[in-house]
């Protein structure tokens, strides 16, 4: 059996990669973006696109914040750098690193129930969907354990 170089699309064309390059393995749900806030954003966090190529944390207060392109796969990405962004899929979080980014919650996330974009706290989740006029309910997926969130983001509606 012979050694091989792995090629690899970095634009304009495509490279070999040398010894010490590193191959992550994205697919089709997950995607790099830049950190658009002016604050560190940690894993879990619910974030929206205000810009191409950057994000920022969403909050179901108003439509503008509310269209969740994913959650951060990163442990924290910091601002104006490029992390990654989980679109679909299991996000995997430890439950502390959970019990920052969810209201209410304690022990990580609950198995079994739906996970709501939270009205008050930029890129926090919720267990309970917001009801006020003027903000948007945005489904965000289903515990599959005190530490696994099965992705299912769906469009913002406006209460």
């Amino acid at each position: 059996m012979s050694l091989r170089s792995l090629l690899a699309w970095i634009p304009p064309r495509l490279t070999q990669l040398g010894s010490g390059d590193t191959v992550l393995a994205y697919g089709a749900n997950m995607t790099k973006q830049n950190n658009a806030n002016a604050s560190p954003i940690v894993i879990g966090s619910a974030v929206y696109s205000p810009s191409t190529g950057n994000v920022n944390l969403a909050r179901a207060n108003a439509i503008g914040t509310s269209d969740v392109v994913g959650l951060v796969a990163d442990v924290s990405i910091t601002n104006a750098t490029t992390g990654n962004i989980q679109t679909t899929g299991i996000v995997t979080a430890t439950t502390g690193q959970w019990d920052a980014v969810v209201t209410g919650e304690s022990g990580g996330l609950t198995a079994g129930s739906v996970y709501y974009l939270d009205p008050t706290t930029p890129g926090f989740l919720t267990l309970t969907a917001p009801t006020t006029v003027g903000q948007t309910v945005v489904r965000i997926g289903v515990a599959l354990s005190t530490t696994q969130l099965d992705l299912d983001i769906n469009q913002p509606i406006l209460l």
